[in-house]
């Protein structure tokens, strides 16, 4: 299971649609359980999420047994006009931990991100 943060109140930088993009960056494996603890949401807030970023395109997912393996789509552009032009690779590099640190923890990489210098 993953580590829960600690609990914040107030304002914060980052939204829940970029935490949970970013959680399942870094593990396309993750269960909706673990990325609601990780990310401090309900599991039913993930997956309207999820389902959010799936509709326009952000995130696909295969069916493997009972499980979901998700996809990122890494060149698709950012929403907001004011990132116009910026990848979600582009995001995720900042909120996903380095691959390296990835490879040396699971002994491969854990994230699917294709052709991008990002995160992979």
């Amino acid at each position: 299971m993953v580590e829960v943060p600690g609990s914040h109140t107030g304002w914060t930088f980052i939204t829940n649609h970029a935490r949970v993009l970013a959680a399942i960056a870094d593990n396309p494996n993750i269960r909706i359980r673990d990325i609601a603890a990780h990310c401090r949401l309900t599991e039913r807030a993930v997956q309207r999420i999820i389902s959010d970023l799936e509709q326009d395109g952000y995130l696909s997912h295969t069916r493997e047994g009972r499980a979901n393996t998700y996809r990122v789509e890494p060149d698709k552009v950012m929403r907001h006009p004011a990132e116009a032009g910026l990848t979600v690779a582009a995001l995720l590099s900042l909120l996903v931990r380095d691959e390296t640190d990835r490879i040396g923890e699971h002994g491969t990489r854990s994230a699917h991100l294709a052709g991008t210098g990002g995160p992979n």
